[in-house]
This record gives C-alpha cells, structure tokens and sequence, in this order.
C-alpha cells in the first residue's frame, strides 16, 4: 500500500508540472477562435437517378454480336472480301507490320522498290503487288514518302473487311 502511495503522489507531482507554461498556447487557441468562419458553400445539388429498365420485346439481346448483313444475301463472306490462302506466303509476311521498318527506296529498270527492315536483320526489297504484315496485306505504292497497303482482316462476324495501312520511312 506504501507503493501505491508513493506512485499517487509522484503522479499528481507530474501532472501538475505539465499544467504549467502554456500560456502562449491558450493564447493561439483564443486567437484562432477569435477569428471570423469562412462561408462554406453548399454542396451541389445531385441529379437524381432513372433507371434504365431493359424489355427485349422486338430488340436484340444486348451481349450477342451485330451480323451486318450486305443486301439479300445473308452469307457473311457474301462481300467478296477473302484472303487467297492458295498463293505462296512471302517473307515479309511472317512479321507483324508494326515491327517492319521502312528504311528507303531506290529504283532500277523504272520500278521503285521500297527497302524494309524486318526484325530479323535481313533488308528485303518490296514493290507494288507484293504482300507484307500477317494479314494479307498487299502493296498498293511505294513512293519515297512511304509505302501504302491494303489488309485483309476479320470484321469480328465470320467474315472479313479491307483496310488501310501505311509504313513512312523510320529516321
């Protein structure tokens, strides 16, 4: 119990050393709450919420894909857009078009080629007609600002599209 005693005391001596010497503090305090509120704003006003009720009467199911459909005909390779898997592949087509790097052109006997780097090393010779990229993509001109192709690729509903594409000299 005599410990008990001498903790108490020693602690009510503590305490009251840290009730001491702030009144530089008390002064902040009575400063900041002296000064005038800032105005808040108030919150803006939140549109309200309409759901949107889905009825499939006559409508199409929301996550099945959209067949274009080209005239009467509803046969999806019915456009005439195919590629012609019969004809040997060429060496350029093994890359993607991305990683092929037009480096220049020169021309001999009047026909421009153009001259593409392919990620193997290997400096290839391309002119109008021959195909490069992995999706039948076929030279349409080679000029010395770049060479522009036509691609063959799927349209995501069995069938397949054309599209542009174009390599510009690197550097």
């Amino acid at each position: 119990m005599a410990c008990t005693l001498v903790v108490g005391v020693g602690l009510a001596t503590g305490l009251t050393g840290c009730g001491s010497g702030n009144s530089d503090l008390q002064a902040y305090v009575a400063k900041v709450k002296a000064r005038p509120s800032a105005r808040v704003e108030p919150l803006p006003t939140v549109a309200v919420y309409e759901p949107f009720i889905y009825e499939p009467s006559g409508r199409r199911a929301p996550f099945t894909p959209v067949r274009r459909q080209s005239g009467p005909s509803t046969d999806p390779k019915a456009s005439g857009v195919l590629p012609d898997t019969n004809r040997p592949t060429e060496a350029l087509e093994r890359f993607p078009l991305d990683s092929l790097h037009m480096v220049g052109t020169i021309t001999s006997a009047g026909t421009t080629y153009a001259l593409i780097a392919a990620p193997d090393g290997v400096l290839h010779r391309v002119k109008r007609g021959q195909h490069v990229g992995q999706n039948y993509g076929q030279v349409e001109s080679v000029t010395d600002k770049g060479i522009t192709i036509t691609e063959i690729v799927p349209d995501g509903a069995d069938g397949y599209t054309k599209r542009g594409a174009a390599l510009a000299p690197s550097g």
